[in-house]
C-alpha cells in the first residue's frame, strides 16, 4: 500500500500552480504571435466522408467570419516539456510520455501548417499520412514497453470480484494493444476538440484524475507530470473558453491523446480509460457510427456528428453544450479513478 504524505501533495499542488502560471504568463506573448502571423484555422469545407460540411458551416458561420487562429498548443507542450526536462525528468516514468507528447506536437503542428496555409488545397494533412505517422509513433512506444520493460500484462480492474482473471498476459499481442490504446486516444481528443473549452476543460479532468491514480500507485514523477499537464489545461482552457482566444489545433489534440494514451499503458489502466475518458468515447463512437451508417447504408444516423455538433442542431447553445460535457466528464473521471484504484483489490 502506498500511503500519501504532505509533501508529496505539495509537490503535486505546486508543479500544478507553477505550470498553470507559467502559461498564463506566456499566453499573451503567443497571442500576439499568433494574431499578427494572422495564422487562422480554416473551416472544414468536407465532412470525413467527401460530401460538403452543410450543418457543420451553418452553425459556426459566425465564429468563421470572426477568423480565430490556431496552433496554441505548441506553448502547451513545450510548457509540460520545458518543466519536466528542468524539474522532474525520470527516464523510467516521464520519459516516454514526453517523447509522445513532443513527437505527436511536431506532427500535430505540421498538419496546423498545412491548414493555415490552405497547403494543396486541403485543410489539412489527409487522413492516410496522419494514421500512419500515428500508428509509427504507437508502435515505436509499443516496441519500447515489450522489449525494453518487458510488459506484456494488463491489468482486468475488480476481476478478483467478478471471478476473473486479475490480469492477463497478452504476450506479443501487447504491441497492437499499446498501439490501438495510442491511436484511439491521440484521435478521440482530436474529434472532441471542437468546441471552445470542450477539450481543454475534459483533458483538465481526466489529467487531474491520472495525476492521483499515479500518485497512489507509487509513480511520484508520472503523477507530477500529470499535474503539469493539468495545470497547463487550465490555463489554456481560461483563454479558449467561449468566445476562444485562439484553439489548441493538432498540435496540441493530437500530442495530449497520444500522451494519455501511454499514460494509461504506464499505470496499467488502459480498460478503465474508456470511463474516464468517457466524453471523447462518446464523441468518438458518434462519428464511428455515422460514417459506417453511410457508407454500408447511404443514411445518416445523426444531422451531424460528432456529439457535440449534433447537440448545437438540437438547439442547445455552445457554452450549454461545453459546460453539460464538463459535468459528465468530470463525473466519469472521479468514477474512473475509484474504479482504477478499488478495483486493484
Amino acid at each position: 500500500m502506498f500511503f500519501l504524505s504532505i509533501r508529496d501533495l505539495m509537490d503535486l499542488f505546486l508543479f500544478l500552480a507553477g505550470s498553470f502560471v507559467l502559461t498564463m504568463l506566456l499566453t499573451p506573448i503567443l497571442t500576439h504571435y499568433l494574431y499578427k502571423h494572422k495564422l487562422w484555422k480554416q473551416p472544414r469545407e468536407v465532412s470525413v466522408t467527401g460530401e460538403k460540411a452543410i450543418v457543420y458551416n451553418q452553425l459556426h458561420k459566425q465564429k468563421h467570419d470572426r477568423k480565430i487562429p490556431t496552433m496554441a498548443g505548441v506553448l502547451l507542450w513545450l510548457v509540460i516539456a520545458l518543466i519536466t526536462l528542468v524539474f522532474n525528468f525520470s527516464r523510467a516514468q516521464t520519459f516516454l510520455p514526453l517523447f509522445t507528447l513532443v513527437a505527436l506536437g511536431i506532427l500535430g503542428l505540421f498538419d496546423d501548417f498545412i491548414n493555415v496555409k490552405k497547403l494543396g488545397g486541403i485543410a489539412g494533412m489527409s487522413a492516410r499520412w496522419k494514421m500512419f505517422w500515428l500508428v509509427l509513433v504507437g508502435l515505436l512506444g509499443a516496441v519500447w514497453f515489450y522489449f525494453k520493460l518487458d510488459w506484456t500484462i494488463i491489468h482486468i480492474p475488480g476481476g478478483n470480484w467478478l471471478g476473473l482473471p486479475y490480469t492477463v498476459d497478452l504476450g506479443v499481442w501487447y504491441i497492437p494493444l499499446f498501439i490501438l490504446v495510442i491511436v484511439a486516444t491521440a484521435n478521440a481528443v482530436n474529434i472532441t476538440d471542437g468546441l471552445d473549452g470542450l477539450a481543454g476543460g475534459l483533458l483538465s479532468f481526466v489529467f487531474g484524475a491520472y495525476a492521483i491514480i499515479a500518485l497512489l500507485s507509487g509513480k511520484m514523477e508520472l503523477s507530477i507530470f500529470c499535474a503539469t499537464v493539468a495545470g497547463v489545461m487550465l490555463a489554456y482552457t481560461w483563454f479558449n473558453i467561449p468566445p476562444a482566444r485562439f484553439y489548441m489545433g493538432d498540435t496540441g489534440a493530437l500530442a495530449l491523446g497520444g500522451t494519455l494514451g501511454v499514460i494509461a499503458m504506464l499505470t496499467n489502466t488502459a480498460l478503465v480509460l474508456p470511463v474516464i475518458g468517457f466524453v471523447f468515447v462518446v464523441e468518438t463512437l458518434t462519428v464511428l457510427i455515422q460514417i459506417t451508417s453511410k457508407k454500408f447504408f447511404h443514411r445518416k444516423v445523426f444531422k451531424v456528428s460528432p456529439l457535440h455538433h449534433q447537440l448545437e442542431a438540437y438547439g442547445w447553445g455552445e457554452a450549454k453544450v461545453v459546460m453539460r460535457l464538463w459535468v459528465i466528464g468530470f463525473v466519469f473521471a472521479v468514477v474512473g479513478v475509484f474504479i482504477a484504484l478499488i478495483g486493484r483489490g
